[in-house]
């Protein structure tokens, strides 16, 4: 990320620090690490804007939870699309680095103690970098590439249903949908094998959206203790029919646990950990096919285990209703169904207004 940025963002940050003043009703762990989303609900009436942008990493490849380099791939990687006119046996393509951008808007509303409604959609930036290498055979590189895609990604709708609210413990449910509002037929130009500049449909996590209706489902607990909170989650989006392209993205499932401290009233640390895993896709878009790894369906699965350390800030006085929060992640294990990019890191920050 820019060193502008995140020196301006931490100039703010240390300006609320400094400036609000200890109130005993505001906690700065009362909400979870800013990368645990639906994970706190309001009272009746409230309402809570919220802004995040993630921006995450990916550089090199795993075959499982192996490193593998592109001429390894290259030789030795069958192309699924082989025996296809003009098809080569292995895969000729390779991605070296993927970089994406998030921006998340967040709605919260509750119309009852017992019940709270959020609404977010995103705003995607996506770019890839390539390695083409000559013809069918061999290791000699033909030249380099980069795709790119941006727009709106799906939407979500969900409540979060109370089932225990005490000063020490509380627990609700999650039951969402994904809304289809993200695009599933980006295309950019590409370099084949054949030095030929085509513009395609991009593969698979190129894309923006998944172009189905998904149920959203999950569960969250929070525990308070005087200078000190934790707490669980699972949620999962479950992929129930293919969409108009003939695919259907894998189920996706995230648990997490995380531990805070309070530093003082307005600012907490924490330690979370969560394993993250991501199913293959089922079907296949017939305009989808290159000798690339991230054009085959069955390249897709994830399974991976994430540390995360952050910061949470809660402001009073003129800025009270205002929340700031950090949060860094980078994976401690990952196995991966590839060859496939492995995720480096992803930063993630926020802002929560709550009215």
């Amino acid at each position: 990320m820019n060193k502008t940025i995140l020196a301006a963002i931490a100039a703010i940050l240390t300006s609320v620090c400094l400036s609000a003043h200890a109130d005993g009703g505001v906690r700065a762990d009362s909400h979870a690490p800013i990368g645990v989303m639906a994970e706190h609900m309001h009272k009746t009436g409230e309402w809570m804007l919220s802004y995040r942008f993630m921006t995450m990493d990916m550089q090199g490849n795993l075959q499982g939870s192996d490193s593998i380099d592109p001429d390894t791939i290259v030789t030795t990687e069958p192309n699924r699309f082989a025996g296809m006119p003009g098809m080569p046996p292995t895969l000729r393509v390779v991605p070296l680095d993927m970089r994406m951008d998030m921006h998340m808007f967040g709605l919260m509303y509750a119309p009852s103690d017992k019940v709270t409604l959020m609404f977010m959609s995103n705003y995607l930036q996506k770019s890839m970098k390539h390695v083409t290498y000559m013809g069918g055979t061999g290791t000699t590189v033909l030249g380099n590439f980069e795709t790119k895609s941006s727009g709106w990604g799906d939407t979500s709708a969900s409540a979060m249903i109370s089932l225990v609210s005490s000063e020490a413990a509380k627990v609700h449910a999650i039951v969402g949908v994904s809304l289809p509002t993200g695009s599933t037929d980006e295309e950019d130009e590409i370099l084949t094998p054949m030095n030929m500049r085509p513009t395609v449909r991009l593969p698979y996590p190129m894309q923006l959206g998944s172009g189905t209706y998904d149920p959203l489902l999950g569960l969250s607990y929070s525990g308070f203790a005087d200078r000190f909170s934790w707490g669980a989650q699972w949620r999962g989006t479950f992929r129930t029919s293919n969409n108009d392209d003939r695919y259907r993205l894998g189920d996706e499932h995230r648990l997490t646990g995380w531990f805070s401290a309070l530093f003082t009233d307005l600012v907490s640390g924490s330690i979370r950990l969560e394993r993250y895993t991501r199913d293959n896709i089922s079907g296949i878009d017939p305009l989808i096919m290159a000798p690339v790894q991230t054009a085959d369906p069955d390249r897709q699965k994830v399974e991976r285990t994430d540390i995360g350390v952050g910061l949470n800030f809660a402001a009073t006085g003129a800025m009270s209703g205002w929340r700031f929060a950090i949060e860094y992640i980078v994976p401690i294990q990952q196995d991966l169904d590839g060859p496939q990019l492995e995720t480096d890191s992803q930063l993630i920050l926020g802002v929560q207004r709550s009215l």
